[in-house]
């Protein structure tokens, strides 16, 4: 129950609680029930346990993984840094654990987040050549860090799409009459979150009015989706609400100011209708079940197809498109091209997911650029993978043979010829892979709504070092929101009730909260 249901370690020593314990058994005396030190000794030894578990079965993965990393403050105004680790199983199965929600005790400068970083893999013995790429936010920090990490141990910095949409609609939304009509929205949802007699008043209009019985929504800073929700809401109960407060019980005269304009109203639609592709391409980034990242830059030209078809007749309607379109091309723009200089990890994952791997969004010299990657990279993989076996060869003793006085004397010329058989073997290995990776790239595209994780595990064999590459890249997620789930725990735990409670527990109880049914 503590940990499951992030309920106080000191709800043990609470009235309430002792009396429901008699209620269960009426023989139940104070001093049976062990305090709140023995129960946190009892987490403690859970999480060692748990923690173990983790450990053992990221040891235990073969391929790459892919970290998500964000910092947060608590109520007590202690910051913490959020990391989690997402890799794809043997049976092409998306998995994830929450590695550590680390109290940060300096300043977070970029070379801090970098030992910050390492220090987690440490502690879950990941070796850094073991990571693919980080999801992270935009901070400047947190930016800093990653262009460290890449240089250091050449990880990819993936920046998170929810925060680039965050940002986006954010400043589409600075528009002044739309602040105004957000601002009056936010104060008739607040209204009625504080009024009961308000609160009772709507209900029986939603009764009469035949209206789903639906409460108001309040939006909140950080989540721009929630302004979504909040006029969607809005919109839905608007005629019981202007019947509430029309009602001078409910309302007194003088205090009308209450319900919007009906301009306002009208902004408030074309805002829904604005808003709602942004919505759709939130729900799918930020899904955890399956892969992601290889859809963004679809994800990113239908949005910027559905923003620029959006037919929105008010200046500010028109102003909301304007700025939302530059926001995407400003802050997206290369998210759908490729560069010979750098790699490009969402565009490798497109093309290595089925439905997308005719990579429709490049251009066609482009595409034939990213092929060419690809191929270059499954080389790499399959020569990675034959020097492995021949480390586990030699460990083993295979092919140990005493030379004798004529083997030595011969030993020249036979080198000779192992080393141009050598030589024809690496050629006809790699000529198999490149026909291997010709094939994928010839084959059609599957249906968008294909599951690509299960097509790659009935696919496997046909394909098998693309496959490798394919667990790499497709583990990626295209959002942090793992790191911001370990925060909403983590503020759960940290409530009114529990700041009082060390950074060591939180961690601790964390942690057991998020991987408690992983393990």
């Amino acid at each position: 129950m503590l940990v499951t249901d992030m309920r106080p370690l000191s709800m043990v020593d609470d009235q309430g609680f002792k009396e429901m314990i008699k209620q269960f058994n009426p023989d139940y005396h104070d001093n049976y029930l062990p305090g709140r030190s023995h129960f946190t000794k009892l987490m403690e030894k859970k999480y060692d346990a748990t923690f173990e578990k983790v450990k053992q079965t990221l040891g235990g993965v073969k391929g790459f993984f892919t970290l998500t990393a964000d910092i947060w403050t608590s109520r007590a105004t202690e910051a913490s840094l959020g990391v989690s680790c997402h890799f794809l199983s043997e049976d092409w199965k998306m998995k994830s654990f929450i590695l550590d929600t680390m109290p940060l005790e300096e300043r977070h400068t970029g070379a801090n987040i970098v030992t910050w970083m390492e220090e987690v893999l440490t502690k879950f013995e990941i070796l850094p050549a073991k990571i693919k790429a980080v999801v992270h936010d935009s901070g400047s920090n947190m930016v800093a860090a990653m262009r460290l990490l890449e240089e250091k141990h050449g990880w990819a910095s993936i920046r998170c799409a929810g925060h680039t949409l965050q940002l986006i609609v954010n400043t589409a939304l600075k528009d002044t009459t739309i602040s105004r009509a957000l601002g009056a929205a936010r104060q008739l949802v607040e209204h009625f979150k504080r009024s009961e007699l308000a609160s009772t008043r709507l209900k029986m209009k939603q009764e009469q009015m035949n209206v789903k019985k639906n409460t108001l929504i309040q939006d909140v800073s950080t989540r721009w989706n929630s302004t979504f929700h909040m006029i969607e809401r809005l919109l839905e109960q608007r005629w019981p609400l202007t019947a509430t407060l029309s009602d001078p019980e409910v309302t007194p005269r003088g205090k009308h100011y209450f319900d919007l304009k009906p301009e306002q109203w009208v902004l408030l639609e074309e805002l829904k209708q604005g808003l709602a592709p942004f919505e759709t391409a939130t729900v799918y980034l930020s899904g955890q079940q399956y892969t992601t990242v290889s859809g963004l830059p679809q994800v990113v030209k239908g949005l910027t197809r559905a923003v620029h078809q959006s037919q929105l007749e008010t200046s500010s309607g028109k102003s909301f498109i304007a700025s939302a379109e530059k926001g995407i091309k400003q802050r997206w723009g290369s998210i759908c091209t490729f560069s010979a200089d750098k790699e490009n990890p969402v565009i490798l994952a497109a093309a290595l997911d089925p439905r997308y791997r005719k990579l429709k969004f490049l251009a066609p010299e482009d595409v034939i650029r990213v092929q060419g990657t690809v191929e270059v990279l499954a080389v790499k993989e399959a020569n990675a993978g034959t020097h492995e076996h021949a480390k586990v060869q030699t460990a083993n003793g295979s092919g140990r043979i005493e030379k004798t006085a004529l083997d030595n004397l011969e030993s020249d010329t036979d080198s000779q010829g192992d080393n141009e058989e050598a030589a024809s073997k690496e050629d006809q290995d790699v000529q198999v892979v490149r026909s291997e990776v010709q094939l994928y790239f010839k084959e059609a595209t599957v249906s968008k709504k294909d599951d690509p994780l299960k097509w790659w595990s009935e696919n496997e064999g046909r394909f098998p070092t693309l496959s490798k590459l394919a667990k790499s890249f497709l583990c990626i997620p295209a959002t942090s929101t793992p790191s911001e789930w370990i925060f909403s725990t983590a503020g759960n735990i940290c409530s009114q009730k529990r700041a009082s409670l060390s950074a060591e527990h939180v961690e601790k109880l964390t942690f057991l909260a998020m991987n408690n049914n992983l393990v």
